[in-house]
């Protein structure tokens, strides 16, 4: 497993930006599938964007796209999820993950597809 950490939640208004980063402990990250999860409260988990081990192919949820970009720096063994034009309804906690498994359109949105989890990070919208 890999072991992964969050940083760079906070609180934000609405309209505004934030960056989250996720750091890996292992240089094999570099050929893991990377995913972002978001859980608000008493919401289920749910999928908010991936990326392919090379940064060729990105994923995004609906509710998401074209307002979040999500990227890596596999010399860094890290993830990135830039955050633009935030929402009141994107509070809630994100989380990274990695799946040593290949990029997969559907497969990747699905929690259970993941191996590792990072302990998360707050974000919170206020209007």
């Amino acid at each position: 497993q890999v072991q992964l950490v969050e940083s760079g939640g906070g609180l934000v208004q609405a309209g505004g930006s934030l960056r989250l980063s996720c750091a890996a402990s292992k240089r094999a990250m570099s050929s893991y599938t990377m995913g972002w999860f978001r859980q608000a409260p008493g919401k289920e988990r749910e999928f908010v964007s991936a990326i392919q081990w090379n940064g060729g192919t990105t994923l995004y949820a609906d509710s998401v796209k074209g307002r979040f970009t999500i990227s890596r720096d596999n010399a860094r063994n890290t993830v990135y999820l830039q955050m633009n034009s935030l929402k009141t309804e994107d509070t809630a906690v994100y989380y990274c993950a990695a799946d040593a498994g290949s990029l997969s359109s559907w497969y990747s949105r699905q929690a259970g597809r993941y191996d590792s989890w990072g302990q998360g990070t707050q974000v919170t919208v206020s209007s």
